[in-house]
């Protein structure tokens, strides 16, 4: 009842080039407006037998002075001014990436989230996509990624990738520098998008997942969703992370003690590495993508060409890209595997593949010629950076999340 659009695939746009990514196996995924989502699943919640809803606003958690524990919340409610005590033998804060109480919940356990870009939205009016009932990504030279995807009949939703310092004029911007590198057929109805309705910014905060349940995190709570876990939303995984959290930690939960903290300790620790293959593969794949769309430097354009020719192999050098994009197939080694299969194949495709030089006779046609042999040596101490270039981006990324210590 929230008029879902299916999803066949991605197309992904490059200047003139337009990339068509299928998903595997004829799967298909779907878009759709995330409000009209969670007002259904909030009424559905409503019906459950027992649950009880409350409408307000929770001003702090109340804790046991002598354990710390955490016993309830004190809450305001609509329309009233007086703060009400909520006791519960568990508490499960979900308060999106701006949380009130990570900190208190965390402590010595925290991890800093950091910001390196924005999305910044608008809702275009009856636009019509290069390819219908797929994923857009257009890769604009300089600025980033912009992705396009129909949410609802008339619909499309568009996010652009801003990075640090975000412009002054930020409609300047996008109109100046990122509209024009898009395909025209959407121009019209993205201009008309921007004089009517206010763009909307949200920064993209990376926040990795910490084991809950030791000695340093309170006991009585759970965090979780963004409250916990923060990856780059190019990928659009985060809801996909979170239904999949929620579908492990029901089972667990369902019998169990919530008053037995060594049983729910475990139960934590049980549900944090249950979780691990898909979370991390998606957590890292869309940092790693962000950086290689974005590809701010030449040796991030070699890698960025090379993705380009490594889906053109078709085959499993889609197949298994798309099925970890799409949570499909949740493996960090697959997911190392195909990385410097690209990184490697990036090198390969710079050494051996046609590339355009200037052409003396007619500047506007560019010579397609094979690099040549006095060239190598040069080449050769390229790959070497565009290898490391790709360890430094990777590295880090997979070190957050397959460390336990």
């Amino acid at each position: 009842g929230i008029d879902v659009m299916p999803e066949h695939g991605y197309c992904v746009i490059q200047s003139s080039q337009i990339m068509h990514i299928l998903y595997p196996d004829s799967r298909q995924g779907r878009s759709f407006h995330h409000g009209r989502f969670v007002m259904v699943l909030r009424g559905h919640a409503k019906q459950v037998l027992g649950a009880d809803v409350i409408k307000a606003t929770v001003n702090k958690l109340i804790e046991c002075q002598h354990t710390k524990r955490v016993l309830g919340i004190r809450a305001t409610q609509l329309n009233s001014t007086e703060r009400e005590s909520f006791l519960a033998d568990l508490v499960i804060i979900v308060d999106r990436c701006f949380s009130n109480f990570r900190n208190a919940v965390m402590g010595k356990a925290l991890r800093e989230s950091s910001t390196r870009s924005h999305f910044c939205g608008v809702i275009p009016k009856d636009t019509q996509l290069p390819m219908p009932q797929h994923g857009t990504v257009g890769l604009v030279q300089g600025h980033g990624s912009v992705l396009l995807y129909q949410i609802l009949e008339h619909d499309t939703c568009m996010l652009v990738a801003i990075k640090h310092p975000v412009p002054h004029d930020l409609k300047g911007h996008i109109l100046r520098d990122v509209v024009p590198q898009l395909p025209a057929l959407l121009h019209v109805a993205i201009h008309e998008a921007l004089d009517r309705d206010c763009i909307r910014r949200m920064p993209n905060s990376f926040l990795p997942a910490v084991e809950q349940g030791s000695k340093y995190t309170k006991q009585g709570t759970i965090l979780l969703s963004d409250v916990w876990n923060m990856h780059h939303p190019l990928t659009g995984g985060g809801m996909t992370i979170t239904l999949h959290d929620i579908v492990i930690l029901s089972k667990l939960l369902a019998n169990v003690n919530f008053c037995n903290w060594d049983q729910m300790s475990n139960l934590l620790s049980n549900w944090y590495w249950s979780r691990k293959p898909l979370s991390s593969t998606i957590n890292i794949l869309s940092f790693a993508l962000y950086d290689l769309f974005g590809a701010d430097s030449e040796h991030l354009a070699v890698l960025q060409k090379g993705c380009f020719k490594y889906f053109e192999c078709s085959g499993k050098c889609v197949h298994g890209p798309v099925s970890l994009l799409a949570g499909i197939s949740p493996s960090p080694s697959l997911l190392a595997y195909h990385f410097f299969a690209v990184t490697f194949y990036s090198i390969w495709v710079m050494f051996f593949h046609l590339r355009p030089v200037v052409n003396e006779s007619d500047s506007d046609k560019p010579l397609m010629v094979s690099p040549q042999l006095w060239e190598y040596p040069g080449l050769a101490v390229r790959g070497m950076k565009v290898l490391w270039t790709a360890c430094v981006m990777f590295g880090p990324l997979l070190w957050l999340e397959i460390h336990w210590w």
